[in-house]
């Protein structure tokens, strides 16, 4: 790699930049517990790129872990960069400004590494915005010495094909461990001249989770791939995620960044554990994120304290897949709690399980806030929740949200999936009649209806899960199911039960992208070439314009997103990382015959 001349933009910046956006606060940096170096005397810079905007990124928990390692490595200097709103590209490319960090407003090209954290499918078009406002190529074949190594890691890096011709290099599972051995290294082989394709090389070999797409070819015939294979010798034909092994003193950042503008959740965030021993069928973290790791009590009350001394954050919240799945939760709840209420700090707890925690709710949960309990009953129906392995009987749900009221809540969030394996329309309308009995409950403690917000999602089959080989419901479905949704809602006069919906056409492009292969590249650098980007917002995302890129390569975006899987075809994604294929296919027939049966004593 060649040493690169680092060109620190600040006084453009300022004089140029900021003085024309409509929220200066997003690009300026120096917020409270920044870490900032001497960029140029560093052997190593990285970016550390978020693609979306600064309120999301300043919120995301995987990005300040790196952040917190890869600065603790001598000589070597992260960064941050997110993506700018419309208002501010139309500054930068109208001025021909560079994207540039938020700490020492060094241009993105500067960096000897660039490094994104990938979360969703949507968020492809804002990684290609990115890399041409830093005059990066997009595409990794286009790169040559004097460019970055551009890597990429997070959830999406499991089934990262359709942007493989843009990434140099893909960390796979858990990147805090992983990114400090590829930093170390490359810090190495950059010390002694070694090229970027050396470099790429090298890492494939060495790492068990490090995948690098223009090392390896596909073959198809009929459409389907049917080969997958290295261009080099000795290289591995299936990757394994990268894994923390030991969770309890893993990093944790002790010195959360105190925003000046205020991000989408504003608090000390402490992960209690990760994986999940649950198995909902749908979701691809519970069948990628493993094994269960625990931190312990001792361990998450002093970060926690930690992070409350130096920012003063006035919610502590417990992160996890699965909170409930923590065994020493009440302790770790009344130990949080006999510190912090003093001092008017709330506790915040995500994921409970309903059928697990119904004996909690009333002592644990008395110190939680009471703006909301949310809960993921994901269907109306139980034989449903059996099909998709989630097991919530109606009576401990019934039983949660009744103790739940009597503890002080008054309102409670409801999750919703449509389109799962097995679904009727009775399912469907089911949603708003459950909602409204919940909401009920209530008048049983004080004479009043509950509050219930209702978010509804569509069925995306993920990779690395049992659906996976299914085909999604076509968007008129959705369509319809939702309209029967509100119908019901109007038949029972359920006025205090708010329902929301996903946008229909986001979760039809996300099953297209999320299991397709390379090929999908083109269209993907196609639609952001027609103006694609923010695709996760809904005043910028366009449906048609996406139709439009598939369609100029010949593509159906919806019959890609219905496409059914052979159970013995090579999937796009089966290399990298996640559970065995048959581990899988045994938990698909597990839920085809669950459904089988219930077809049986169904009574017409």
């Amino acid at each position: 790699m060649e040493e690169r001349e680092v060109t620190i933009l600040a006084d453009r910046i300022e004089s140029d930049f900021l003085p024309y956006v409509r929220r200066p606060s997003r690009y300026i940096g120096g917020e409270v517990n920044q870490i900032r170096k001497d960029i140029r005397s560093c052997e190593l810079k990285i970016a550390l790129c978020f693609p979306d905007i600064y309120e999301v990124a300043a919120s995301y928990t995987g990005l300040a872990i790196l952040y917190d390692v890869l600065n603790k490595i001598n000589g070597v200097a992260a960064e941050r960069v997110f993506a700018p709103w419309i208002d501010a590209e139309e500054v930068l490319r109208n001025k021909e400004i560079p994207l540039f960090s938020l700490e020492s407003k060094a241009w993105l090209k500067s960096f000897d590494i660039v490094g994104f954290s990938l979360t969703n499918e949507l968020c492809y078009t804002n990684v290609l915005n990115m890399l041409d406002l830093g005059k990066i190529s997009v595409r990794s074949g286009n790169r040559g010495e004097a460019d970055p190594l551009v890597i990429a890691g997070g959830g999406m890096a499991n089934c990262c094909e359709p942007i493989a011709d843009f990434i140099d290099l893909f960390i796979l599972g858990e990147g805090e461990d992983a990114a400090v051995q590829l930093i170390q290294l490359v810090k190495t082989l950059k010390k002694d001249g070694t090229t970027r394709k050396e470099i790429l090389l090298k890492a494939a070999k060495l790492f068990n989770w490090a995948y690098v797409p223009s090392l390896y070819k596909f073959g198809y015939k009929n459409n389907k791939i049917k080969t997958f294979q290295p261009i080099e010798p000795d290289l591995a034909t299936r990757f394994k995620n990268a894994v923390v092994e030991d969770f309890e003193n893993a990093s944790a950042p002790l010195c959360p960044i105190v925003s000046f503008t205020e991000p989408i959740h504003e608090r000390v965030s402490v992960e209690i554990m990760r994986g999940c021993p649950g198995r909902c069928r749908f979701c691809q973290a519970s069948f990628c994120r493993r094994p269960i790791r625990y931190r312990s009590v001792e361990k998450i009350f002093d970060i926690a304290k930690s992070c409350y001394n130096v920012t003063g954050f006035d919610t502590v919240s417990l992160l996890s897949l699965s909170t409930a799945n923590y065994p020493y939760l009440e302790e770790l709840v009344k130990r949080l709690d006999t510190y912090f209420a003093e001092k008017h700090v709330g506790l915040s707890l995500p994921s409970l399980r309903v059928d697990q925690q119904l004996r909690l709710v009333p002592e644990v949960l008395t110190s939680v806030r009471k703006s909301g309990l949310t809960i993921a009953v994901e269907a109306a129906g139980e034989n449903i929740r059996k099909i998709i392995n989630k097991p919530l009987k109606d009576e401990d749900l019934f039983a949660a949200v009744r103790a739940a009221y009597q503890a002080g809540w008054r309102r409670v969030k409801l999750y919703f999936m449509v389109g799962l394996p097995g679904e009727s329309q009775e399912d469907i309308e089911q949603i708003g009649e459950l909602s409204f009995k919940l909401a009920a409950l209530r008048k049983e403690i004080d004479g009043k209806l509950g509050q219930i917000n209702v978010t509804v999602s569509w069925l995306v089959p993920k990779p690395h899960t049992p659906f996976a080989w299914l085909a999604q419901k076509p968007k008129s479905y959705f369509e319809q199911a939702q309209r029967l949704i509100l119908n019901e809602k109007h038949r029972l006069r359920a006025k205090s039960v708010h329902f929301k919906f996903h946008n229909v056409g986001r979760s039809v492009l996300e099953s297209a992208i999320g299991r397709a292969d390379r090929r999908l590249s083109e269209v993907i650098e196609s639609a952001w070439q027609k103006g694609a980007k923010f695709d996760l917002w809904d005043e910028c995302f366009n449906y048609e314009l996406w139709k439009e890129a598939f369609e100029q390569h010949g593509l159906d975006l919806e019959a890609l997103a219905q496409r059914q899987f052979d159970w013995d075809e090579i999937l796009p994604w089966e290399h990298l990382g996640g559970p065995d294929k048959k581990y899988l296919l045994k938990h698909l027939d597990e839920a085809m015959g669950i459904l089988e049966e219930s077809k049986g004593t169904r009574v017409d």
